[in-house]
């Protein structure tokens, strides 16, 4: 079921995020933030922004939300996205489900554009993108250090 997230899912997202920022160059974060920062952010972006989660019998398997890209006036209708699975919820269906779900809420809020920020050896997130219509507009070489290593990223449209 996918539904808009509530401040008690806090701990399960605090949780998936928290393996993406240990043990993946996936997220630029280098500490995984607590349930506390969790619960903060999540009431900042769905005050404005759309905020799903897909929850399976009880259980978080999943969440997306969109956000402002940029700060200035001019960008107010472009958004970025942001999506991640639990290990047990990849390659089933759950993410494709919960980006159209994003993204027809977007469309309905008055988005025009929606960005993809992806690590640019992130082939499967690339993939997904490409499948659900966004394309590669940018390539920024070496803007992000990580694990000893300096990362590429690669920005994906899609327009609304």
């Amino acid at each position: 079921m996918i539904r808009p997230v509530h401040s008690a899912d806090a701990p399960a997202i605090a949780s998936i995020y928290a393996d993406y920022v240990r043990d993946t160059t996936i997220s630029f974060e280098l500490t995984p933030p607590t349930i506390q920062q969790m619960q903060e952010r999540i009431a900042a972006l769905s005050e404005q922004y759309p905020y799903f989660v897909y929850e399976r019998d009880g259980q978080l398997l999943g969440y997306c939300y969109a956000h402002a890209w940029k700060e200035r006036a001019a960008y107010t209708h472009t958004w970025e996205t942001t999506i991640y699975l639990a290990p047990t919820a990849k390659a089933c269906g759950i993410g494709t489900a919960l980006m159209q779900r994003l993204i027809e809420a977007c469309r309905a809020a008055g988005c025009h554009a929606l960005i993809a920020c992806i690590t640019d050896d992130n082939m499967a997130s690339r993939a997904f993108h490409e499948k659900l219509g966004f394309r590669k507009v940018s390539h920024f070489s070496q803007v992000g250090f990580k694990f000893g290593q300096w990362l590429d990223v690669t920005d994906y449209q899609l327009v609304l």
